[in-house]
């Protein structure tokens, strides 16, 4: 992640267009900015959302509503509550994730 030359700024998140991703079941609601290369997004999960892929991008990610469980390739399973982050490099670890209750987060990356 490179920031440079983004100019100081703003953002209100309700004013940002929604999309759409399904998961293997729930479904993922993003608000998305996106600052040269860095991509910052305000994610809601529906309860029961599970990804349906592994994801290898690198992220910074603070739970900002309910519990976030991310599951690594490796087996290990790391359960995030609202105040929590974790960050990963790009390619360093494929994660994917799931709530049962829903959640919201913000995401760089």
């Amino acid at each position: 992640m490179d920031m440079v030359g983004i100019p100081f700024g703003t953002t209100d998140w309700s004013s940002v267009p929604t999309s759409e991703h399904p998961g293997e079941s729930g479904s993922a609601t993003w608000r998305t900015r996106e600052f040269g290369s860095v991509r910052v997004r305000m994610v809601e999960y529906s309860p029961g959302y599970v990804a349906d892929h592994w994801c290898s991008r690198g992220h910074i990610l603070l739970v900002l509503e309910g519990t976030l469980t991310t599951e690594l390739a490796n087996g290990d399973v790391v359960t995030l509550h609202a105040g929590s982050s974790y960050q990963v490099g790009d390619d360093v670890e494929p994660h994917r994730s799931r709530t049962r209750e829903g959640a919201r987060l913000f995401v760089v990356d």
